[in-house]
């Protein structure tokens, strides 16, 4: 058996680091202890680790011996990272990264999964995970205390006929669900605002729902705008549910679009909104961190709603790599408009990174900027 890894050596890159901010905690440690007999009892490609931030669970169970995991890491700098600090750590970890789908989980014993913030977003994983795993199979559902709560509990019992919780250790727990129960495969659940169907699966920022933030940049977007042909489309960066790049389709029929998110809920989404308003033909969305699918200087618009959350922890060092890559794609005279939580202050950011920035709009939470590009 290898010798025990030191989780304390994980990066969180591409992600942000900072103080505070780590690559693994004592909930994956409590997840591994917990489920170290039933990973010791199971086979080649019968484990399934899903939320592993950063590569903990993953690396922590190859380390012991496990080979052939797959694994549904929702952002893709989850997935960059794991990989780099497989390469790091443990070059001989064996493992496949897969949507959350049948595929992820058809026949797996033995499912490790760090808990969501979203109660859809678990709903969702416990429903394919319920769909298609063996009839034996064992969850090892773990997070930190502060971040629980007893709906986690009712969201399991919906999918599985016994659910145990372990004593506390570390200010963590963690939740035992056995005997799953028949279920369909999850669906995106439908919303309908200001004239636009909007589409949403579990853990997609603001469900159904259009948030107030992107409500108040929908208001001010340009009428008029260069590009939004096929080969200079404007850009809907870290697009979420894709509620602008359907909107901008739909107000200017003609335009094309480029939707873009590194969470692979949100891209889900954003296809079913864009196919439920009808304008999946001039609408393409990808999965991608940044905009690295996108050349230097290629675009005249881009309309960012930056996220300001990295896992639970808020932090406003997201934001600013966001807006340097948008600086990047951005053609010389190009705009990118911006909504932002009026405290994170990020005009000055703006100015730094893309260019002269100028209010459009404000209101009691939310500033909308747009700032040209150099």
């Amino acid at each position: 058996m290898p010798g025990s890894l030191d989780l304390s050596q994980l990066s969180r890159w591409p992600d942000v680091e900072a103080p505070g901010l780590v690559a693994a905690d004592s909930a994956d440690r409590l997840i591994l202890a917990e489920s170290e007999q039933a990973r010791e009892d199971a086979r080649p490609g019968e484990i399934v680790v899903i939320g592993d931030a950063y590569g903990a669970l993953t690396l922590g169970a190859s380390n012991e011996g496990a080979s052939g995991i797959r694994v549904h890491q929702d952002p893709l700098s989850g997935e960059i990272a794991l990989a780099a600090n497989a390469a790091r750590l443990v070059p001989d970890a064996r493992f496949v990264s897969h949507p959350l789908e049948t595929d992820l989980v058809a026949g797996a014993r033995v499912v490790l999964l760090r808990l969501p913030r979203s109660l859809d977003a678990l709903a969702d994983i416990a429903a394919t995970i319920a769909a298609a795993a063996s009839p034996d199979v064992v969850v090892f559902a773990g997070g930190r205390i502060k971040h629980m709560t007893t709906a986690m509990n009712d969201v399991l019992r919906r999918f599985f006929t016994r659910l145990d919780v372990t004593h506390a250790h570390g200010k963590s727990r963690v939740l035992i669900a056995r005997g799953p129960l028949p279920a369909p495969l999850p669906q995106p659940r439908p919303g309908h605002s200001d004239g636009l169907e909007t589409r949403a699966f579990g853990g997609a920022f603001a469900g159904p729902r259009i948030d107030i933030g992107t409500r108040l940049l929908l208001a001010h977007l340009p009428a008029h705008a260069p590009g939004g042909t096929a080969s200079d489309p404007w850009i809907d960066f870290a697009c979420g549910t894709g509620v602008v790049a359907a909107a901008w389709a739909v107000r200017h029929p003609g335009v094309h679009v480029y939707a873009s998110d590194q969470s692979a809920a949100a891209v889900a989404s954003a296809r079913a909104t864009v196919l439920a308003n009808g304008v999946a033909d001039r609408v393409a969305v990808a999965r991608d961190d940044l905009l690295s699918q996108r050349a230097d200087g290629s675009a005249s618009l881009i309309a960012l709603n930056p996220p300001f959350h990295s896992g639970p922890a808020i932090s406003d060092r997201i934001a600013p790599r966001l807006f340097l890559d948008a600086a990047r794609v951005l053609r010389s005279g190009g705009e990118l408009w911006c909504v932002w939580n009026s405290a994170l202050r990020y005009r000055p950011e703006l100015e730094r990174l893309v260019g002269p920035t100028r209010q459009v709009a404000r209101d009691r939470k939310f500033t909308v900027t747009v700032s040209t590009r150099r």
